[in-house]
């Protein structure tokens, strides 16, 4: 491969700076107490990351840093240790770490502003994790954690249930929060999609569950923070990944970086297409990710975040019993005839800068806009929309002293306006002679504003060794202003609607009764608005009744790590009770308001287990379990004359199981997996049950450096081999219209392939 194919990938303010990074790397190895290596060891310079530990314990540095090195080595397992680093390939051992040492790790705003800092256990899911799973199989990755569960229709069709809430959301995702490296990706109403990001382009995924994380809004179902990869100092790369597979999978994504001690610079494109298994489900993404990082001096730095999205997305939707029975991949009738879809142009931007007034208090402030280009043929109307967001967030951090001990305060706010201009056209597919939609008149035209403020202070606090209490409030203020741009007169329904402020107090504690065993608590409140659009009636004119639904999560859990932390133990029980359930109404073919319907009780146990044995430096072996068991149930929902008290909350499992092993042998690793999802009742009589189903993956790849500065992988996985037929997503209370059956089942995908070549260049 010529020197001429890496200048065509690389971008020409990278190549100024190719002359820097020519240098050969250090390396160093970082091992436990039993001389087994210690995966992701962040290494710090000055308290600037400059490095981590692969699954053989190696990191490696450029030679722009000149020995002797005083460097730092963190892991959230091990005693953070500072060492003299004066030899190329030197040894460093790490003790195991009592978590009640997890406190005197220097907080800096610019992490804080990217991490929960939650001191209770909290899911992340790592690039390893997503790396074990197909590039476009994020949804699998995440339903590995106990609590959480992402019913996918399609790439573009993802609802994710978290403890129970958001079940009964009918399309998408809300009731929780979203971030990208810091910056909102929720919109004005509460919806989410993360399909939006690559997850190729993505170092950790962090999972808040229930409303713990009170300077990111305290949603019901909590908050998710996605953090994308980046250069550490010193690196530059180019990197390629082809992956092809069933129904016309081809995805490809090119990513180069640099970076040194003051400039950072990554740079990522992906574009994945995809016939899908289904009728009219063609796919086809492109998005572009920039992140960059400048230091003006070690007090001050600013941030950089670009991210575009365009994709064309095909809608087969749900379709009823007897078609899922007989040939899952047909769509819907009317959606086939429509050919219905959904066409976006996405862009968010955000700006950051971080201020260190001294060692123990800093500032990150971030100002951020996000515009949405959606069109989408409908079988009902076309929906043509546009929606610009804006806002900014500041967080201050400061280190004190309690009692001896460093303990730490956070606060800051956040807000966000957006302005959403949507408007309904007929659509005449029926007279367009088998073309699909057609634009005829126009139905609706109205402009929605939402404003979202969040006031935040949370303090942690070291009352012992081995006590530890967070606390923190959360003061939320929501107002939506609807302008009817269509009808005239008494006609017009433009309104406004002014939420009471909410306070959502919350309340951590963890006690380390030694270095191996722990107990944790969380009090905490939260609350979920409805969107603009459930607050109408169905004459169209806004609600003045239907308020928030709100709620208290209660949780007691312990982590427990045997043999020599080898095995890994996690166990905790929630109870949450959600008052003013917001229910969705059908009113037509897909068309539904919202109401405060009553109360629902969430509880649950979940469990995980996991042994890492490694054997020697080349042979490891990793098995693992997940497992949750729920109760969650309407204890006061009235429907009319029908009185569901007592049932079972409406699309949610109630029980969910996975598990699987992971095997590395020098340069070949092997992941197989599973997940069992127990029966999930669709209609809130609980007449009607989908099936239960378990599905199994397994992916093998080999990584092979052959040369000291490029790096080869070949991988190959198969999805669903046993074949399973189930339905990975359910549309619940649907009802059927004429003769037509209700259409209740999104069919989840038969067995498939893939398989990708990698290749990474270090300059």
């Amino acid at each position: 491969m010529g020197k001429k194919f890496y200048i065509t990938l690389a971008t020409t303010f990278i190549i100024a700076f190719l002359n820097i990074l020519q240098a050969q790397e250090l390396k160093g190895f970082v091992l436990d107490s039993f001389n087994s290596p210690i995966n992701k060891v962040s290494v710090f310079l000055n308290g600037e990351k400059i490095g981590e530990t692969n699954n053989e314990g190696i990191f490696t540095l450029s030679e722009a840093f000149k020995l002797p090195l005083k460097i730092t080595l963190q892991h959230p397992d091990f005693y953070n240790v500072s060492f003299q680093m004066s030899n190329n390939n030197q040894v460093f051992q790490l003790s195991p770490l009592s978590k009640s040492e997890n406190l005197d790790e220097i907080i800096i705003s610019s992490t804080y502003q990217k991490e929960s800092k939650v001191i209770i256990p909290t899911e992340k899911i790592s690039a390893e994790k997503l790396d074990a799973y197909s590039p476009i199989d994020l949804v699998s990755a995440i339903n590995e954690t106990p609590g959480v569960f992402i019913q996918s229709g399609a790439i573009n069709t993802n609802r994710i249930v978290i403890r129970g809430v958001g079940s009964r959301t009918l399309y998408g995702t809300n009731k929780i929060r979203a971030y990208f490296n810091g910056i909102p990706i929720t919109n004005g109403i509460g919806e989410t999609a993360i399909d939006a990001f690559d997850p190729e382009d993505l170092q950790l995924l962090e999972i808040v569950k229930g409303p713990k994380a009170t300077q990111y809004g305290t949603n019901l179902g909590g908050t998710l923070l996605l953090n994308s990869k980046q250069a550490a100092v010193g690196e530059a790369f180019v990197k390629s990944n082809l992956t092809v597979g069933s129904f016309g999978l081809i995805k490809n994504s090119v990513s180069t970086a640099i970076s040194n001690e003051r400039f950072l610079v990554n740079l990522n494109y992906d574009h994945l297409e995809t016939d899908g298994f289904r009728e009219n489900s063609n796919y086809d993404r492109k998005t572009l990710l920039i992140t960059s990082k400048y230091k003006f001096n070690p007090k001050n730095e600013l941030g950089i975040l670009l991210n575009y999205v365009d994709y064309f997305a095909q809608i087969p939707s749900s379709i009823g019993k007897t078609a899922f029975e007989e040939d899952p991949a047909q769509a819907a009738f009317t959606w086939k005839e429509a050919q219905g879809f959904e066409d976006n142009k996405q862009v968010l931007v955000g700006l950051s800068f971080t201020h260190r007034f001294s060692e123990n208090f800093s500032n990150t402030s971030s100002v951020f806009y996000a515009y949405l280009d959606h069109y989408e043929p409908r079988p009902f109307n076309i929906l043509d929309e546009f929606t610009n967001g804006y806002g900014a967030r500041t967080v201050f951090a400061e280190d004190f002293s309690f009692i001896k001990n460093k303990a730490n305060l956070s606060f800051g706010g956040e807000f966000y306006k957006d302005e959403y201009n949507w408007k309904t056209i007929e659509n005449l597919y029926e007279e367009n002679n088998g073309n699909g939609s057609l634009e005829g008149e126009l139905l609706s035209d109205n402009i929605e504003k939402r404003d979202n403020l969040n006031i935040f202070i949370t303090v942690t606090l070291p009352f012992t060794q081995k006590l530890k209490g967070q606390f923190g409030v959360n003061f939320n203020r929501t107002t939506y202003d609807f302008t009817d741009d269509f009808n005239d007169g008494v006609t017009n329904k433009s309104a406004e609607r002014n939420f009471e402020p909410i306070l959502a107090p919350n309340a951590n504690l963890l006690y380390q009764f030694n270095e191996n065993i722990s107990a944790y608590f969380n009090f905490s409140r939260g609350f979920n608005y409805p969107s603009i659009e459930e607050t109408l009636t169905p004459e169209g004119v806004i609600n003045p009744d239907l308020g928030p639904e709100k709620g208290f999560n209660y949780e007691l859990g312990s982590e427990l790590f045997l043999f020599k932390r080898k095995l890994h133990f996690q166990l905790n029980a929630y109870l949450l009770d959600i008052d003013n359930l917001i229910v969705a109404e059908r009113i037509g073919d897909d068309q539904y308001i919202g109401r405060n319907a009553g109360k629902t009780e969430h509880k649950g146990v979940e469990l995980n287990i996991s042994y890492n044995q490694s054997m020697g430096r080349f042979l490891y072996i990793s098995p693992y379990i997940n497992a949750e068991i729920t109760a969650h149930k309407f204890i006061d929902f009235v429907d009319n004359e029908n009185d569901f008290s007592g049932n079972q909350l409406t699309g949610v499992p109630d029980k969910k199981v996975n598990g699987g092993i992971n095997f590395g042998f020098k340069n070949f690793t092997l992941n197989t997996k599973f997940l069992h999802i127990g029966e999930i009742p669709i209609n809130d009589a609980n007449e009607l049950y989908s099936e239960k189903y378990t599905v199994f993956n397994t992916k093998a790849s080999f990584k092979k450096q052959l040369s000291k500065k490029l790096t080869f992988e070949i991988n190959a996985g198969i999805n669903n081999f046993t074949d399973e037929k189930y339905a990975s997503s359910v549309l619940i209370n649907a009802t059927g219209f004429g003769n037509s059956e209700p259409r209740f089942y999104y069919p989840g995908i038969p067995r498939n392939w893939y398989s990708g070549f990698k290749l990474d260049y270090l300059f």
